[in-house]
């Protein structure tokens, strides 16, 4: 279903485009463009368990993400990009995949599936990058507008994308959204597969030198088929790091307006900030924050939502707000990470809250450790433990992944 759609819409245009440029590149070597192809091969295997005290038995998933890519080299500024992806599971009744039915079991949003995760041309010149078909899109952080790459089948967006560098220490980032493949997919169910989007997603990032760098934004989300997720987001990010004697002092800052757009059914406002310092030596660092994603005390609707960020990367790795509560979220961490002999360690602690009444929601306990063995081998152990007090119910989570790659 998700590559008629594509094949349909996006297709065209990919096959219009390449033909314009192609006329004007007769002189062009094209063998050269595409001899000079880089193709790219990777296989994650990863195998999670999840224990949620809400459901009567625990999840097991064992799977594999075979991804295959392919560019070719530039032809008179012009250039493609393929890439396949095939994910595989290893006994599918043992967890929730969202598509089996598994209702009993904890979610494990895994699907097997064989599905087009990039097609698309690029246009390169000195100063404007033009990107039209099947793409990633990582804005900043990512809280916003992201891959979700943790898991195994990658959220890609079906956009045109312009990214021009023409005005001094600035880059313009312009994405007309057409369709969003979730995670979920390419099968359909519930969740949806995909968003079916009319959106427009326009960035600034201005480099602000010895004081960082300054991304001002707005994000009209128009989500045809989840019209209470369309909205519009106006705000900023600020971040940096300043050198002290042998320390990095790094910092974080965002404020984010949202408000209903398109079709959503519901008129309201909600609003987003993050805080966030940090101290570093150059083998451990050390850092503290807030977010917070505003609620209403009583209308539960009036919450602020991020549908099309990274949210693993989020409120801890436990994922128990992937969807903010009625009442907002307040998050108060704390983390630290060390790095020694290739060897990547990370720990940090959450409290959870609402934002719009005095509750609390839990604390969580996230910790992982990684090893990269060479460029092309990397293994993973990470962990997660909520412990409820008031929303959800306790839950626990692990994952062993090895990562291979070529080149």
């Amino acid at each position: 279903m998700r590559t008629q759609r594509f094949s349909k819409k996006v297709l065209p245009v990919l096959c219009a485009l390449g033909l314009g440029v192609a006329a004007q590149a007769a002189d062009s070597d094209l063998a050269a463009a595409l001899t000079g192809a880089k193709v790219t091969l990777s296989l994650r295997t990863r195998v999670e368990a999840v224990d949620d005290k809400a459901l009567p038995n625990d999840a097991t998933a064992t799977t594999f993400r075979a991804r295959l890519g392919y560019e070719s080299g530039v032809w008179d500024h012009l250039s493609a990009l393929f890439e396949i992806d095939h994910l595989g599971v290893l006994s599918a009744a043992s967890f929730n995949s969202t598509r089996n039915g598994r209702t009993d079991r904890p979610i494990i949003a895994d699907p097997p599936a064989t599905d087009l995760n990039q097609a698309a041309l690029k246009i390169t010149t000195a100063k404007d990058d033009v990107v039209v078909g099947r793409q990633r899109l990582n804005l900043d952080n990512q809280r916003f507008i992201g891959g979700s790459a943790w898991r195994q089948n990658e959220q890609t967006f079906d956009a045109l994308t312009w990214r021009t560098r023409r005005l001094p220490s600035t880059t313009l980032t312009y994405s007309y959204i057409d369709n969003v493949n979730r995670v979920y997919g390419p099968d359909a169910g519930t969740p949806p597969a995909d968003l079916r989007s009319r959106s427009h997603v326009l960035h600034a990032a201005l480099d602000l030198k010895t004081a960082g760098k300054l991304s001002l934004f707005g994000y009209w989300l128009d989500l045809r088929n989840a019209p209470s997720n369309s909205h519009r987001n106006l705000g900023l990010l600020w971040t940096g790091s300043h050198a002290v004697g042998g320390w990095t002092m790094p910092w974080s800052a965002s404020y984010v307006r949202q408000q209903d757009y398109a079709d959503n059914p519901v008129s309201y406002a909600a609003r987003y900030y993050q805080l966030e310092l940090g101290a570093a030596r150059p083998t451990w660092g050390l850092r503290a924050g807030v977010e917070v994603l505003g609620g209403d005390a009583t209308r539960a609707e009036h919450r602020f939502q991020t549908p099309l960020a990274t949210l693993h990367a989020f409120q801890g790795w436990a994922d128990k707000f992937l969807t903010t509560p009625p009442q907002g979220l307040r998050d108060t961490y704390v983390a630290a990470n060390a790095r020694t002999h290739g060897v990547e360690a990370q720990l940090a602690w959450h409290d959870f809250r609402a934002d719009a009444v005095s509750r609390s929601y839990g604390t969580e306990w996230d910790a992982s450790v990684g090893h990269k063995f060479n460029p092309h081998c990397e293994l993973l152990l990470k962990a997660a433990r909520y412990s409820a007090d008031g929303l959800a119910a306790d839950t626990r989570k692990l994952w062993l992944q090895l990562m291979l790659s070529y080149p």
